[in-house]
C-alpha cells in the first residue's frame, strides 16, 4: 500500500482468537535506503518481507530501524530482523531500556520478546530527512511511557503508531484497554492535532483519508 510518494504501509495480518487482525509497519524511503517503522510479532519477518516485495524492497534495502515503542506486536519481530538485515535501530529514550531488556516491557505478563539493543535514542524534534521530505519524532506518550509518532509536514501524512486507532468511521483516539495512562495519551492526540496532517496512518485501523486528528481530540475532551 503507497500512501503517499516514496512512503508505504507494508500490512501484516496475524490471527487473534477466532478472527483475524492487520497490523501495519510502514517504510519511508531515505537516500541511504529503506527506513522501517515497526518490526510486528516475533515469527512476521517472512511475511514483512512478502509485504515488503510487493512494493519491489527486500529486507536488504531496510536500512534503519525505527521502533515507535516497546509493545510486542512492534519490536517482538525486531530481534529476527536484525539477524537479517544490517539494520540500524533507533528507539526513543524512554522506550529503550524495556527493548533492550534491561527493564520489562509496561504491559508485559511475565514473558516477553527478545530483547534487541538501540544503536541509537531518539527525542522530540529529531527530525529525518527522507525523499518525502524531514520527517519529525513527535514524542506521544501515554500508551507507553516512550511512544513516538512521525510527521511527514511535505507529504501532509501523520504516521501515528499506536496515539490513535482507527475504524470504519476514522480515528477514534487511543485504545483504552492497552493505554495504561489515557489522560496522557489523549493529551498526545491534541500534541498531533498542532501538526494539522489530513492522513494519518494507525498501527491497528490502517490509513485514514481526510483525517480530522483536532475533531478527535475535541470528541476526547468534551
Amino acid at each position: 500500500m503507497e500512501l503517499t510518494d516514496h512512503v508505504y504501509a507494508f500490512p501484516l495480518t496475524f490471527e487473534r482468537g477466532d478472527r483475524e487482525t492487520v497490523i501495519y509497519p510502514s517504510g519511508v524511503e531515505t537516500e541511504g535506503g529503506l527506513l522501517l517503522l515497526d518490526a510486528g510479532f516475533p515469527g512476521q519477518t517472512d511475511d514483512l518481507a512478502d509485504a515488503l516485495a510487493d512494493h519491489g524492497f527486500s529486507l536488504d534495502d531496510v536500512e534503519t530501524l525505527l521502533l515507535t515503542h516497546q509493545d510486542g506486536d512492534h519490536a517482538g519481530g525486531a530481534e529476527d530482523l536484525l539477524s537479517r538485515t544490517d539494520a540500524t535501530v533507533v528507539a526513543s529514550t524512554g522506550d529503550t531500556p524495556a527493548i533492550e531488556g534491561d527493564e520489562d516491557p509496561i504491559k508485559s505478563r511475565g514473558d516477553r520478546y527478545p530483547p534487541v539493543s538501540v544503536d541509537v535514542q531518539v527525542v522530540d524534534g529529531v527530525t529525518f530527512r527522507t525523499e518525502a521530505g524531514p520527517m519529525r519524532v513527535v514524542e506521544t506518550p501515554g500508551h507507553t511511557p516512550g511512544h513516538v509518532s512521525l510527521v511527514l509536514p511535505e507529504a501532509d501524512l501523520l504516521i501515528a503508531a499506536d496515539a490513535t486507532v482507527a475504524d470504519e468511521d476514522g480515528l477514534v483516539g487511543p485504545n483504552e484497554r492497552f493505554t495504561p495512562e489515557l489522560e496522557r495519551a489523549i493529551e498526545s492526540v491534541g500534541t498531533l492535532a498542532d501538526f494539522e496532517t489530513s492522513q494519518v496512518l494507525c498501527y491497528h485501523g490502517g490509513f485514514v483519508e481526510d483525517a480530522d486528528v483536532e475533531a478527535t481530540y475535541r470528541s476526547l475532551t468534551e
